[in-house]
């Protein structure tokens, strides 16, 4: 399949740009796979299309106030997004600016904070704090960073609806947004029916929002993410599936982890970089079930979606939605889609 495959329009005003009042008030496209029935629900509902000794995948990684704005020495402006903490006082990081800094270059964030540009790496500029360390610029100066389709600064609200209620290991530049949907009250319900969870971290990089520039998908450079799938996550999994429990990951970043940590078959503890590009034609070892928002066209996370419930009706339940006016990306709705294994 190409990029092109996809494609499809869709209206501006559908993108959501604020949350609504509620965590879990947005509405659910549900989609099974294996009977290709489809019904419009509201996420609430969700606990009704689970099952016993079912198990949650959540991915708690936390959002960084990766964005930081300052200046050259010579004066001129500069925006940081910090991608990576290396150590306490070294970071990679995209920097936009109308050159970019070379090697040596000081950028100033506030009076008495300075980086500097110690080179690059690829498309990342490797940055050493000369004053306070990385943790303690972002938490005084650095801003939520919103994704790029929403269309306003970041404020007080996002600190807090930007961030899943199981965020706790700080290193994302974007939320895991699936988990969004999920506040004490959906928790304590699941809880109640006896649904288990598991957490993984996934440290989501800007290169989420990366566009597939190459329409031949096998050309494309897939982005890199640090992730973590520990030894009792596997083993949950074992349970249930001892169980005859499905395992559901809840958003794209638990899919590529738990695949990720079954590259070679067999699902295993995993601690490292994984560069997984799934599309239609993968053969998923370990998830069963998804919950997840609507993704950008032409995406990667698209493509991951495809994979999971079949090209055509996943292209198919985005008109549907579009139609039927449902909010996209990060602030919006969610699907709850079974898989489809390919013939």
């Amino acid at each position: 399949m190409r990029r092109s495959d996809f494609h499809y329009e869709l209206p501006a005003e559908l993108i959501a740009q604020h949350p609504l009042p509620e965590r879990s008030g947005s509405r659910l496209l549900v989609f099974d796979a294996a009977t290709g029935q489809r019904s419009d629900r509201l996420f609430t509902d969700l606990p009704s299309l689970l099952q016993p000794h079912d198990l949650l995948i959540f991915n708690n990684t936390r959002v960084m106030r990766a964005r930081l704005f300052g200046q050259k020495e010579s004066g001129g402006r500069v925006e940081i997004l910090i991608e990576r903490l290396l150590t306490a006082n070294t970071a990679l990081a995209h920097v936009r600016a109308s050159k970019a800094p070379k090697a040596g270059t000081r950028l100033r964030i506030t009076d008495g904070a300075w980086l500097l540009v110690e080179g690059r790496e690829g498309d990342l500029f490797r940055l050493r704090a000369l004053d306070a360390n990385f943790d303690e610029q972002m938490r005084q100066h650095g801003h939520i960073p919103l994704p790029p389709y929403i269309q306003r600064p970041d404020d007080a609200l996002d600190e807090t609806r930007y961030q899943t209620i199981l965020a706790r290991h700080l290193g994302a530049v974007a939320a895991p947004t699936a988990a969004l949907h999920f506040d004490p009250a959906l928790l304590a319900r699941l809880d109640a029916l006896g649904i288990a969870r598991a957490e993984i971290t996934l440290h989501v990089g800007a290169g989420t929002f990366q566009p597939v520039r190459e329409d031949d998908l096998d050309r494309h450079p897939m982005h890199s993410e640090w992730l973590e799938v520990n030894a009792q996550v596997c083993e949950q999994i074992a349970t249930t599936r001892q169980f005859g429990g499905r395992v559901i990951a809840v958003g794209t970043t638990s899919v590529r982890s738990l695949e990720t940590a079954a590259a070679t078959g067999m699902l295993a503890p995993f601690c490292g970089d994984s560069r997984l590009f799934i599309r239609p034609g993968y053969r998923f070892k370990v998830v069963d079930a998804l919950i997840t928002n609507f993704h950008l066209p032409e995406s990667t996370l698209l493509m991951l979606v495809s994979a999971f419930a079949g090209h055509a009706a996943i292209m198919d339940a985005y008109r549907h939605a579009i139609a039927e006016r449902y909010r996209f990306f990060s602030y919006g709705d969610a699907m709850f889609l079974t898989r489809c294994d390919p013939d």
